[in-house]
């Protein structure tokens, strides 16, 4: 029998009060009409309540429309008359609690949602980009939302992994010449190891910058200012391997050679304190800023590359032989030069601003350039340390545990300080509240 009362649906089956083995013919039919009465009840119970059929398995109920039903996005794949029916909402409920035991999924997964974006007019300055028109996180963003934007398609989200797989890459590259090197003992591969420490540390500090760059406007600039300072860190390291390794043969023993690593440790501060500098006068003067933050990185990096440069024209002019390395250390100095033009040009997002939000901005690609450098130079540092030992071991002195881990050491205390510095110069403000209703105007100059 079906009810209707003030909207609501009741549907219960009929009473079974005759004996089906009655041999009155008219109680048999009878009871064969209610038997057929029932079933039909049953199958319009099923349709009003759907059975649960797991994890989205099958057709009607399941977990996927349990999900967006208690998320409250609508768009059930049920009647919607079957949440008005009487009982209706608990038998899902009961449903979706079933479902939730059998799958071990907690109840708080279901209020996770990936955080809002937002578009260029609604950031404030600070975190603009030129070029990139939408795709922004909150300025307010908390860590989690940070690591949860890190699974959204955003304008950073591409940034944070081409620099945080290519970690796990080098490392992967590390542990395995952990096993052919002795790296405990055999002090001619100290320089190589501080090498290998710094390719691994400047991705990471890289992604970990982009991810939790939209905490605040204070923690965009500190966590770019240990971004500056772990790059810094790595020309330093360069500077270690290329001084042990690399030097031309003329040069070796040198007045360059004894104080190449000392120079390069005054070219490390030297990139950390005009970089984060430049952030301080980023919002007045933004070209200013970007012709000294590349500066900043330039200056170490070339001359880092002067014994390498002198190699390759020696090579040119015909006064060395060929050699393995020297293929790698030029497709290291291309992808190198690429990696500073797409730096400073901002291209192809300023000759077509919101089409590269997402995909193939300069700094994605200028990420992408710098890893495959990095690529070439360590298979070419490899190269010359394993070619170049018996020679450099007998016309050279042997790098000391103070030339190289004492070096790196004394580079990570001297960066930390100037960020340090750094960091307490920034203007303090409070903190406000990440949540914003949708569409929320967040621009603040």
């Amino acid at each position: 029998m079906t009810l209707f009362s003030h909207g609501t649906v009741v549907i219960s089956r009929l009473p079974s009060i005759i004996n089906c083995n009655s041999s009155d013919p008219k109680l048999a039919t009878s009871y064969l009409k209610l038997a057929r009465a029932n079933d039909l009840i049953d199958q319009i119970k099923l349709k009003v309540f759907p059975a649960w059929r797991g994890a989205g398995e099958g057709h009607g109920w399941g977990w996927t429309q349990c999900v967006r039903w208690e998320a409250g996005e609508g768009g059930l794949e049920c009647p919607l008359w079957c949440v008005l029916c009487q009982g209706g909402k608990e038998r899902l409920e009961q449903a979706c609690q079933r479902g939730r035991g059998v799958l071990h999924l907690p109840a708080d997964m279901l209020s996770i949602r990936l955080p809002q974006l937002f578009d260029f007019h609604q950031v404030p300055k600070v975190f603009r980009e030129d070029g990139i028109m939408s795709g922004y996180r909150h300025p307010r963003s908390s860590a989690v939302d940070c690591i949860l934007s890190s699974f959204q398609m955003t304008n950073e989200t591409v940034n944070i992994w081409t620099h945080f797989l290519p970690t796990w890459y080098f490392l992967w590259r590390f542990s395995t010449l952990c096993f052919t090197l002795d790296f405990l003992t055999e002090s001619y591969t100290w320089p190589l190891l501080v090498y290998l420490l710094l390719i691994c540390l400047y991705p990471f500090t890289s992604s970990c910058a982009h991810t939790f760059s939209s905490m605040s406007a204070e923690a965009r600039h500190i966590c770019y200012f240990f971004d500056y300072g772990a790059l810094s860190l790595y020309s330093l390291g360069c500077a270690v391997t290329y001084g042990s390794y690399v030097m031309p043969d003329c040069w070796v023993n040198s007045w360059l050679h004894q104080y190449f690593v000392a120079i390069a440790i005054g070219n490390s501060l030297f990139c950390t304190s005009v970089s984060c500098y430049s952030r301080f006068v980023e919002l007045q003067f933004p070209h200013k800023s970007k012709v000294m933050r590349t500066a900043a990185f330039v200056v170490p990096f070339l001359f880092d590359s002067f014994p390498l440069f002198y190699r390759l024209l020696s090579c040119c002019w015909g006064s060395c032989s060929s050699s393995e390395a020297l293929a790698s250390h030029s497709y290291h100095l291309l992808f190198a030069f690429l990696t500073c033009f797409l730096f400073a040009s901002h291209l192809p997002e300023r000759l077509a601003p919101g089409r590269f939000d997402y995909i193939g901005h300069s700094h994605q690609l200028f990420h992408i350039c710098a890893v495959v450098g990095t690529h070439f130079q360590m298979e070419a540092v490899l190269t010359d340390m394993a070619s170049r030992k018996d020679w450099l071991t007998s016309h050279s002195f042997l790098p000391s545990f103070l030339g190289t881990m004492g070096v790196l050491a004394v580079g990570v205390l001297l960066n930390l300080g100037i960020i340090g510095i750094f960091s307490a110069g920034l203007p303090r403000t409070p903190r406000q509240s990440t949540s914003t209703s949708s569409g929320a105007h967040l621009h603040q100059e």
